[in-house]
């Protein structure tokens, strides 16, 4: 019997049983735990009120943006990351509340000493997800499963709150299994299921492959994971790029990367595509007021700042220019991040006739030590975690 527990027949000379008696082989055993609604879901616990009402957690002013929705507010289309005129356009009787992110580090800190019990090998990604690798877990059961059981109900005990898991042996398939059975829901995807899976998943299911990119595979009549497994790696590379390689491993289920404890991030930053040129400098200016708004939100979600800050610009013709400026000390607030910005635009706007992209980013972060950032580009960037939109 394989290491690993798991037993394959008649090993097969064939591309697909090779793959899956390697992943059969699998040993390790991953945790996704995301947080459901968890902003919003704070303030409908301290506020009872609120409770069964869509809510929004974030500003309502035009140039606002929806840090978290309810559920009750997802029910009309409004996500996070959206700006609040559209989401209050989606939904009229939106109730917004302002963050308080004191409060969500203090829920974080309750909900990652949980995490800590039973494995030290947890990576967060922001304050409310996190990867728990319990291969070999600190206390309790030996299941993953069991383990992710236990989390859920104490945290629910411990927070109030509800949580969702999805359990598998790697880091993709772990991230994938948590959003099927949302909110307060939990996913298994073991090895021996794990191609079958992949093959019958929409694309747009696959964590990684924004709207965008999925509307661009099913022009290429790609709809499932078994219609993107068709294409062999050299052909995803010449659609896609350098990250169809990513798509060419992660549909035969290959993820090998490690629950790193100790990732941080290099830079924050995020950048948006428009249907229609933006020629006008106050046109600009709003669309970096939003940007800037999203990078300032997930600096603070991670309290991690940083002192260079810089504006990315696309012309009509391809052509890319980025201007930076570095200061002494960290950027903490909105309002330094959107003058500075501004001002980069402006110093440049002779250079910058007409754009089709705009990007803001932030990096030298105070917890910056040597690992991948994050890029809320609104397509996947294989190298970040990333949200892609398009307006």
């Amino acid at each position: 019997m394989p290491a690993g527990g798991f037993f394959l027949a008649q090993p097969a000379k064939s591309r697909y049983f090779e793959a899956e008696y390697r992943i059969m082989q699998a040993a390790r055993k991953i945790i996704h735990i995301d947080m459901d609604a968890f902003y919003a879901s704070v303030e409908q616990r301290d506020y009872p009120e609120l409770q069964g009402k869509p809510v929004a957690v974030g500003g309502s002013s035009m140039r606002g943006v929806v840090a978290s929705a309810s559920y009750e507010a997802r029910q009309y289309g409004v996500r996070s990351a959206m700006p609040s005129v559209t989401a209050k356009r989606l939904c009229p009787q939106l109730v917004f509340v302002k963050s308080r992110f004191d409060v969500y580090r203090e829920v974080s800190r309750q909900i990652r000493a949980i995490f800590q019990e039973y494995t030290d090998l947890v990576e967060p990604l922001s304050l409310d997800e996190a990867y728990l690798d319990v291969t070999e877990p600190k206390k309790g059961p030996q299941s993953a499963t069991l383990i992710a059981a236990a989390i859920r109900e104490r945290i629910e005990k411990e927070t109030g709150l509800t949580a969702s898991a999805g359990i598998s042996f790697n880091k993709f398939l772990a991230k994938v299994a948590s959003d099927i059975n949302k909110p307060n829901g939990m996913k298994v995807i073991p090895p021996e299921e794990a191609l079958a899976f992949l093959e019958e998943l929409d694309v747009k299911a696959f964590h990684g492959i924004g709207k965008v990119t999925a509307e661009k595979m099913r022009r290429m009549g790609i709809f499932k994971g078994k219609d993107l497994k068709r294409y062999s790696e050299i052909e995803l590379v010449q659609r896609f790029g350098k990250v169809g390689r990513h798509y060419y491993r992660i549909v035969r289920a290959d993820d090998q990367r490690p629950v790193n404890p100790n990732r941080i991030r290099k830079s924050i930053g995020a950048e948006r595509t428009y249907r229609e040129n933006i020629g006008t400098t106050k046109a600009m200016q709003e669309k970096l007021a939003y940007l800037c708004e999203v990078v300032f939100r997930y600096m603070d979600k991670s309290d991690n700042y940083g002192r260079t800050v810089t504006l990315k610009a696309k012309m009509p013709d391809f052509r890319i220019l980025t201007r930076s400026r570095t200061f002494a000390s960290e950027v903490r607030s909105l309002e330094e991040l959107t003058s500075i910005v501004y001002e980069l635009l402006d110093d440049n706007r002779q250079d910058i006739p007409q754009v089709r992209l705009l990007g803001v980013s932030v990096s030298n972060l105070m917890k910056e030590q040597g690992a991948e950032g994050i890029q809320l580009e609104f397509d996947f960037d294989p190298r970040a975690h990333t949200i892609k939109e398009e307006e």
